[in-house]
């Protein structure tokens, strides 16, 4: 009977201990705070989680430090730009990384969100945008590319579409003035096709030109396009506690080991002001198309979605 009653205290104890445990556990849980970035894909999915794990591990830590909480950053990889703005404003991200096209639409349809910080490349907000042709090709300059087939990013890039199409109307070609032009959807995907022949030229960002040129790509550079850095931004209605700790972290961060794979290496404060060139290229998109076929004007303002219109 002893011993029956010293197996039961035991027990007995055993279980408060555990319950005890799990009570701690479950009170350490609830301090937990899981938050995600949405990211869109400029390459790979693969290839932008490989590239941007290492920065969201080290602002975990960071922003754990400065909330006094374990906070876990998921990322939500969009398969385009519109979907990456849909993701934001249905709270399915708490922040993201736009381009600066992007935001400038999310932020003419939600004018909640807020500008975080905007990646730099050595404390500057410029950046370039490239139109490559193929690395044999006789193209020589801009006026050679009348006639010729051209390939675009997203339909709502700022490099694979606005800042360039703006470009090309300064330099007289319009959209009637090329052979073909086609929206290819990723940079990566534009330089490939270019470098097999399948376009004459296409527009990319500077890193993804590059990159694809140390892979390998037959692709050389006909000229470039200056235009504001990436933007990283949060959803409507984010606490500003969240939003301070993100903001303070990312500011913190420059030339980290962990940026070794990235296209740029550190961020810098942002303003909307910075975004106006974009806004305007998007404003006048419509001047590209004018004419084309004689039957229809394609355009995209800031403040609305994509629309073909009909003469």
């Amino acid at each position: 009977m002893k011993n029956l009653f010293s197996k039961f205290i035991v027990t007995l104890v055993l279980s408060l201990l555990v319950t005890l445990n799990s009570a701690t556990a479950a009170e350490e849980n609830s301090e937990e705070l899981t938050l995600s970035i949405g990211l869109y894909t400029s390459s790979k999915p693969s290839a932008m989680v490989r590239k941007f794990r290492p920065i969201i591990s080290l602002l975990e830590q960071k922003v754990s430090n400065r909330l006094g909480k374990k906070v876990r950053i998921r990322m939500q990889i969009a398969k385009s730009n519109l979907k990456g703005i849909e993701y934001l404003a249905d709270g399915k991200v708490d922040f993201a990384q736009f381009g600066p096209a992007t935001y400038v639409e999310a932020k003419s349809e939600i004018p909640e969100i807020q500008i975080l910080a905007i990646e730099s490349k050595n404390r500057t907000k410029e950046v370039n945008g490239i139109i490559a042709t193929g690395l044999y090709s006789s193209i020589e300059n801009i006026s050679d590319l009348k006639g010729e087939s051209f390939a675009f990013g997203d339909m709502r890039s700022t490099s694979g579409r606005y800042m360039v199409q703006q470009f090309l109307m300064r330099h007289g070609i319009l959209a009637k003035d090329l052979g073909r032009y086609e929206y290819l959807g990723r940079h990566d995907i534009v330089a490939a096709k270019v470098s097999v022949g399948d376009f004459a030229a296409g527009a990319m960002s500077e890193a993804t030109f590059r990159r694809m040129l140390a892979e390998g790509a037959k692709i050389r550079e006909l000229a470039r396009f200056p235009m504001v850095s990436k933007p990283w931004v949060t959803r409507p209605g984010i606490d500003p506690e969240v939003y301070a700790a993100l903001k303070i972290s990312l500011l913190e961060i420059e030339k980290s080991d962990v940026m070794a794979s990235l296209d740029f290496n550190g961020f810098i404060k942002g303003r909307d002001e910075d975004f106006w060139a974009v806004a305007g290229s998007m404003s006048m998109n419509h001047r590209f198309f004018s004419d084309v076929n004689n039957d229809r004007v394609e355009w995209v303002l800031a403040s609305s979605k994509k629309k073909t219109v009909k003469k």
